[in-house]
């Protein structure tokens, strides 16, 4: 299987969206643990032993994946992540008409 496919099948098991903070990541397998987990689960035992285990693998695919992508720490990179305050400062800085009123 090709490496994109085993990752977009992993995000998919995962309800993953295309883009994903390391916390989404970890809140959904949890999530998804908690309601297949044996212990937990109320379909039958094999169904939910069978996809703990798909869940544990799509996971382990995902962090896999994550531990060896290179971050952009460009300046544009940077830029398509910030706050709309950020934003907002970073296009009109201290500018009194922009600015917070004074008391």
């Amino acid at each position: 299987m090709r490496k994109y496919q085993k990752i977009y099948e992993a995000r998919k098991l995962l309800e993953l969206p295309e883009r994903a903070t390391m916390d989404e990541i970890k809140t959904g397998y949890r999530n998804l643990i908690k309601k297949w987990h044996p212990d937990k689960c109320n379909a039958p035992n094999e169904e939910c032993t069978e996809m703990t285990d798909r869940i544990i693998n799509a996971y382990r695919t995902v962090l896999d994946y994550c531990e060896s992508y290179k971050y952009s720490f460009s300046e544009k990179e940077v830029k398509n992540y910030l706050s709309d305050e950020e934003w907002w400062f970073e296009r009109f800085g201290e500018d009194p008409l922009w600015g917070k009123m004074e008391e």
